[in-house]
């Protein structure tokens, strides 16, 4: 099993820049893929973006694509996600997973949303217009 702790989240006007972080404590981190989720109030969770073992390869929604980035840094045990050019509609709780089922992204599962085994508590991240 695998244990997640998020940070980083906070209030942020629009236009402007959060960096998220994702710590992993138990199985090798280098071993599966991670990827991020979110939710907004009163809507389902979906899909932001997903990075493979190695970090050389990465997806993401076409919402945050070209404004966010997805990395990790496996001597760290952390996977990083760079949020720019913040818009109203990208605040929610933010989620990252671990897939340890694969080393790399295997895209329909991140993007049908499937209920990966290992998620953290979430971090909340509010965006004011």
């Amino acid at each position: 099993q695998v244990q997640l702790v998020e940070s980083g989240g906070g209030l942020v006007q629009a236009g402007g820049s959060l960096r998220l972080s994702c710590a992993a404590s138990g199985r090798t981190f280098s071993s599966y893929a991670m990827g991020w989720f979110r939710q907004a109030p009163g809507k389902e969770r979906e899909f932001v973006a997903a990075i493979s073992w190695s970090g050389g390869s990465t997806y993401y929604a076409d919402s945050v694509k070209g404004r966010f980035t997805i990395s990790r840094d496996n001597a760290k045990n952390t996977v990083y996600l760079q949020m720019n050019s913040l818009k109203p509609e990208d605040t929610g709780v933010y989620y990252c997973a671990a897939d340890l089922v694969h080393t790399i992204v295997v895209v329909s599962l991140w993007v049908q949303n499937h209920p990966f085994g290992s998620w953290g508590q979430g971090t909340q991240v509010t965006v004011s217009s």
